[in-house]
């Protein structure tokens, strides 16, 4: 009974730094992906070689085209499968002391919701690194067009496609709230980050944030356009939403691009300055 208990603490410090490992490599996985999304747009907006607007997907397939991309895209899939069990962990453990009242579950079913996503995004990653196939090729669209025509084909299938529509808009407008209302504040404040660098880093949040938001608000259109017309190929993805900035104009898009370069440092920056509670 001693022997076992004295194992105890060492088993769950050893848990708790394993948690953590996987929590910071995810963050800087998601760094990358939302850095190069805001540099591939940036040159696109400035008409400069190598410029694309993309989607998530097809991030992941400039890292594979890169000099050792396999092994690269390889350490982007680890990374986002660590940020998936950081973020259901966040959902099931209450790590963040939300609790179980509406507010606090609806909130810890968001963590778990941005998991899920990322897992799909760490598969589509580690398919094409170890099975050396394109990345994503195609497959994130005609995945979120597939579950869109199959809501529509439901009882009630338009209401369901604008229920989830009014729900991504409430999500950008979510990012946007939390970039000037201080909640995230947080962590950057309670960090190890120097103070001389906190509020530069607060602003590069502040930007990121907004950003998410602008382009979340569009996606959010374009599923209630889907429901409207009850057309699944209107579900588009962040590339359409790049691509209908960049028609009101090359600085539209700039902006809004630089923002998502400001949201990749941003995580970055989380990634060596952490800050996990519960662990």
């Amino acid at each position: 009974m001693a022997l076992s208990s004295s194992f105890a603490p060492g088993l769950q410090a050893s848990a708790s730094s394993g948690l953590r490992t996987l929590a910071r490599f995810g963050f800087a996985a998601k760094g990358i992906v939302y850095l190069l999304l805001g540099i591939l747009a940036v040159l696109a907006a400035t008409g400069s070689r190598g410029g694309r607007t993309a989607d998530k997907q097809q991030v992941l397939q400039t890292i594979q085209n890169m000099p050792l991309g396999r092994w690269l895209l390889g350490l982007v899939a680890l990374g986002l499968a660590g940020y998936v069990v950081w973020r259901l962990t966040q959902a099931f453990r209450d790590t963040e002391n939300k609790g179980h009242d509406a507010k606090g579950l609806a909130q810890r079913a968001s963590f778990a919701f941005s998991g899920l996503i990322y897992a799909g995004l760490a598969y589509y990653a580690g398919k094409a690194a170890f099975e050396n196939t394109a990345a994503g090729a195609g497959s994130g669209g005609n995945t979120r067009q597939s579950v869109v025509a199959t809501l529509l084909e439901q009882p009630y299938g338009q209401w369901l496609v604008g229920a989830a529509a009014l729900g991504v808009i409430g999500a950008g407008l979510y990012q946007i709230y939390r970039a000037y209302s201080g909640s995230f504040a947080k962590h950057v404040n309670s960090s190890q980050l120097p103070a001389s660098q906190q509020r530069l880093v607060h602003r590069m949040g502040q930007v990121g944030y907004t950003a998410r938001g602008v382009v979340w608000g569009i996606l959010g259109y374009f599923l209630l356009q889907a429901a409207r017309h009850a057309n699944p190929n209107e579900a588009q993805d962040t590339e359409a939403a790049f691509d209908w900035l960049g028609a009101m104009g090359p600085g539209v898009l700039l902006v809004v691009a630089l923002g998502f370069v400001c949201y990749g440092l941003y995580m970055l920056v989380r990634a060596k300055y952490p800050i996990l509670h519960g662990v």
